[in-house]
């Protein structure tokens, strides 16, 4: 395949392909919340497998660097390189993946780090001039860099946005055809696009503590022309002149700067944006948005399916300035049919079944698993488990997933009834002077709920394996050449 027609597939898989191939993040402000806190949420939808991955701060000797961009195998072919690692990077808690859109793995959406910064990645289609303005190769920081290194890096969420600014601006950007991040902390979020094109085009928009956002794609509309004298803005130098060099605005005409019209595709929110961000404001105007809330709203069938890869929600308390007590509560895959399971920055371990497997990692149906890894390889993997789950209720929505939703919704009421204990219990062991003890028995809580939920995920998908086939009787496919497809007939639970 050309050049020409690489760009041209991309550009139409980005602008008509189904919305719901696609990541999507959550945000709701303090004020809007029933405890005070931020929340964000959202999913990675790669095809790839996902794995739960706690990776630890680290020093670095001097002179270290760390290899960035995207390698000729990708849509958009690039060079690798390499930038300055800082001397210290920070703990985080993130669902790794091992392929999308041909980019070198591992790769990640973001996640939680020790200083409180939450972040979600999400898919931001470029308008096709701009597509077809990518150099080959390119270089630059690809999106799952920027996400990484703003984990590894950024105390705040402000900061985040300003440690993807200063890479671009450097080091410039490797695209897939456009792409955005959401960042939070405890006090505000902050939405960011980056732009295809090699132009190094970027800008962000604060989110506040009365502010409801949902990325599906990532937009910004309007934004002032003097952007970078106000305070809830940041963007690249040329972010104006580049679009009136163009020909795609003019600054004489009165006509406000509308990021989405000029270097977006152009269009509104989508249907599901409109419903789950009305959901929110209706929920924050009825006794604030709730942790449970913001769980429903990543698993509504109307944006959550196979596609999803996991379900993530921070919950950045305003009453948690230990980092230790830092909570992402992360769902092994798809959260329409998984639960999702709390996971403190304290914690040092994963469960085995919620590591990497073999199951949909890149590369992997071509060779034999190693006699090392062969022992990881023999424990469940909770991405199958609860992928088999996703198929059976989906498959009869209507029968099978009010009582998977039932369960799973009183499973997590459980778990957050735990938590006030489980928490008060390793805070008396951090005051007495005992942190490892206290680490120790988030870690445990961690580890045993994770247990329970592949127990329950069992007994659901045998419940329901059994009463499908009675009931339903088993229902061949049509077609046995053709197992799965890129876009369009998806699995959804509606």
């Amino acid at each position: 395949m050309n050049r020409a027609a690489r760009i041209l597939m991309a550009t139409m898989t980005a602008i008509l392909g189904c919305p719901a191939v696609a990541s999507y993040g959550i945000y709701v402000g303090k004020n809007l919340t029933a405890d005070g806190s931020v929340l964000i949420g959202g999913t990675g939808e790669e095809v790839s497998s996902h794995w739960l991955e706690i990776i630890p701060a680290r020093d670095w000797p001097a002179g270290s660097t760390i290899t960035v961009g995207v390698d000729e195998r990708a849509t958009y072919p690039g060079e690798l390189m390499q930038i300055p690692q800082v001397a210290r990077t920070a703990k985080y808690i993130s669902m790794s993946y091992s392929d999308y859109e041909g980019f070198p793995p591992p790769l990640t959406n973001g996640g939680l780090n020790e200083h409180g910064v939450a972040a979600r990645d999400i898919w931001s289609p470029s308008r096709e001039e701009l597509a077809q303005m990518t150099p080959e190769p390119q270089t630059g920081p690809n999106y799952s860099d920027l996400s990484r290194i703003a984990m590894e890096r950024a105390r705040t969420a402000r900061e985040a946005v300003e440690v993807i600014g200063d890479l671009m601006d450097r080091y410039n950007y490797s695209t897939y055809g456009g792409n955005s991040h959401m960042f939070a902390d405890r006090d505000e979020g902050w939405v960011v696009i980056n732009f295809a094109g090699g132009q190094g085009l970027w800008i962000a928009e604060r989110l506040g503590p009365n502010d409801v956002r949902m990325s599906y794609p990532g937009y910004i509309e309007e934004i002032p022309l003097d952007f970078q004298s106000h305070p809830d803005y940041m963007g690249s130098d040329n972010f104006i002149s580049f679009a009136v060099a163009q020909g795609w605005y003019d600054p004489a005409s009165g006509e406000p700067f509308n990021v989405n019209t000029i270097y977006g595709n152009g269009e509104g929110r989508s249907e599901g944006v409109q419903v789950i961000e009305a959901r929110a404001r209706n929920d924050a105007a009825n006794g604030g948005v709730s942790l449970s809330d913001m769980m429903s709203y990543v698993r509504d069938p109307l944006i959550a399916g196979d596609p999803a890869g996991y379900g993530q929600v921070a919950h950045l308390k305003q009453s948690h300035p230990d980092a230790d007590f830092l909570t992402l509560w992360v769902a092994p895959t798809g959260s329409v049919t998984a639960p999702f399971i709390p996971q403190w920055m304290g914690n040092v371990e994963v469960l085995p079944e919620f590591r990497k497997h073999r199951y949909l990692t890149k590369g992997e149906a071509t060779r034999f698993v190693t006699s090392d890894f062969s022992i990881q390889e023999a424990s469940q993997f909770a991405g199958r488990l609860f992928k088999r789950l996703m198929y059976y209720t989906c498959d009869a929505p209507d029968r099978f997933l009010p009582e998977v939703s039932e369960a799973l919704t009183a499973f997590e009421a459980e778990s957050m009834v735990d938590v006030l204990a489980i928490e008060e219990r390793a805070r008396v062991l951090f005051e007495a002077g005992r942190p490892e003890l206290g680490r120790a028995v988030l870690n445990d809580y961690s580890l045993q709920r994770s247990e329970e939920a592949l127990e329950l995920g069992e007994a659901l998908l045998g419940s329901i394996e059994a009463r499908h086939r009675l009931l339903l009787g088993y229902r061949e496919p049509v077609d046995w050449e053709t197992i799965s497809v890129r876009r369009g007939d998806l699995v959804f639970c509606q």
